[in-house]
């Protein structure tokens, strides 16, 4: 991994159990690391459970990223999107992991477990890491997402 953050901070609830699993296996031999918030099995849980404590990691460490699954990826991304720092991004193909970053500063990834291909998910991941925001232009646009709180 060629970026500076060491643990990245990943939760899933039952539905996104089995990719989470597969990121964790496939991505610690490319370098990464994870604390892993859960869930631990694929039994019925409620997603918000183990989305609530990565996002309150991102939301301590806005300059780092983290990644949520649940079924749809809507549930995550909408739970994650509750804490003021953060900028989650629902994402199931590379081009919309390289454009959160690009251009939105994203700050965590939300994974669809359920509608999207494992290998895929990997790629995404492996991009929105990697991915450095552009600025410029941009800067003002994802200053204004926080500007206002309602």
């Amino acid at each position: 991994m060629t970026q500076e953050q060491q643990l990245i901070p990943i939760g899933s609830d039952h539905a996104g159990f089995k990719l989470k699993e597969f990121l964790i296996e496939s991505l610690i031999t490319k370098g990464f690391s994870f604390e892993d918030f859960g869930t631990f099995y694929e039994e019925s849980v409620d997603y918000p459970d183990f989305i609530h404590p990565v996002a309150a990691w991102i939301n301590k460490h806005p300059d780092k990223k983290g990644i949520v699954i649940c079924g749809s990826g809507q549930g995550a991304n909408m739970t994650a999107n509750k804490y003021l720092k953060v900028r989650a991004a629902l994402c199931w193909n590379v081009e919309q992991a390289k454009l959160s970053r690009l251009h939105n500063d994203a700050n965590i990834i939300a994974l669809p477990g359920r509608f999207i291909d494992f290998e895929e998910a990997v790629e995404c991941v492996k991009v929105f890491f990697l991915t450095p925001f552009e600025g410029g232009r941009h800067i003002k646009r994802v200053e204004k997402i926080s500007a206002i709180i309602h």
